[in-house]
């Protein structure tokens, strides 16, 4: 029999997939492309995926975030349908946490997660420490943080999780103040959640160093205090967008400490929209513009301050819903 070289190559047509040979036996190979959309939009770049919504909406879709257009179907949430969640991401996984389910009436612990690269149904991931909702998630590569719960009071409850595995959520410490309707976004080292309710809207931001355990540090204030808002970022600018019936855009740049400075302003005034990031653009999607509900998504340049272009549409429109990308800032 001849030996087979190290390095060899092959399709296994059993498992269809491709395999590399090493140390005497087969592995398989890891070919997904993270910045890379696939399924029906093959444009390259990277994907932001949007899911569920108030009034028990289940939907997840998505984008290719370098480009311009209508959002594209991916697939649903676990559960029958929830508002009011957070999101958070890796290169591979999106993340979906927590929200008020409608019928019936209740809080979720439930974690689900997607592989962001492809298209299709949520899987069950874990449950969070308390079933909550109004929460904002944020992450690095590898850790995921949700932090907060609403609508009123509020809590100060941090937990986080380990992307690449599935388990429950595990509890890292608190918030400087108990508070839900706030909003997340991440750089590589620094989880910072900025606004909410108590039930006063505030304009407080904080923040934590992802890789330890421990409660949140005072970081500054946004321009203004409001809740219902949504943030995105790149790895060294956030980017707090909307929420208290603004049009408002602030930015922080992430590895300092400070207030938030204006940046621009959104397409439309609205409030709880979903907000997701690429390296270079900042992206809102939905919300509510009372009485109406929209699917409109615009997005900013981030490295350059000034308004909102319009990008596209949501399949559906809704708004208190969460999305995630797998280029943020926290990558």
């Amino acid at each position: 029999m001849t030996a087979i070289p190290q390095g060899a190559i092959r399709f296994n047509t059993d498992s269809q997939k491709l395999e590399f040979f090493a140390q005497d036996q087969w592995f398989e190979m890891v070919i997904d492309t993270p910045d890379l959309a696939v399924g029906s939009n093959t444009g390259a770049g990277a994907r932001g995926v949007f899911g569920g919504g108030a009034g028990g909406s289940n939907v997840i879709d998505y984008i290719t975030i370098s480009s311009t257009g209508n959002a594209l179907d991916f697939g649903d949430l676990t559960s029958p349908g929830r508002g009011y969640n957070a999101s958070c991401a890796s290169n591979v996984r999106g993340i979906w946490a927590g929200g008020y389910v409608p019928s019936p009436a209740l809080s979720s612990n439930v974690i689900d997660f997607v592989t962001i690269s492809s298209t299709g149904n949520a899987a069950d991931f874990g449950d969070l420490t308390v079933g909550r909702y109004y929460l904002a998630g944020c992450s690095s590569a590898t850790r995921g943080l949700f932090g907060g719960s609403g609508p009123s009071t509020g809590t100060n409850i941090i937990d986080y999780i380990t992307i690449s595995a599935t388990g429950n959520a595990v509890d890292f410490g608190d918030l400087t103040l108990a508070r839900g309707q706030l909003s997340s976004c991440s750089s590589p080292t620094r989880g910072v959640w900025g606004g909410g309710n108590t039930p006063t809207a505030q304009n407080i931001i904080d923040y934590v160093t992802i890789s330890t355990l421990g409660n949140a540090f005072d970081f500054g204030d946004l321009t203004s205090a409001r809740a219902t808002l949504s943030a995105c970022s790149n790895a060294t600018k956030g980017l707090f967008a909307l929420g208290g019936g603004t049009s408002t855009i602030d930015y922080i740049t992430l590895s300092t400490l400070g207030n938030a400075i204006s940046f621009g302003s959104a397409t439309l005034t609205r409030n709880v929209p979903a907000s997701c990031a690429s390296s270079t653009r900042g992206v809102w999607g939905g919300g509510y513009a009372t009485p109406t509900t929209l699917n409109t998504i615009d997005y900013v340049t981030i490295a350059v301050q000034g308004n909102a272009v319009d990008f596209g549409d949501l399949t559906a429109a809704r708004g208190q819903f969460a999305a995630c990308s797998n280029a943020h800032g926290g990558l």
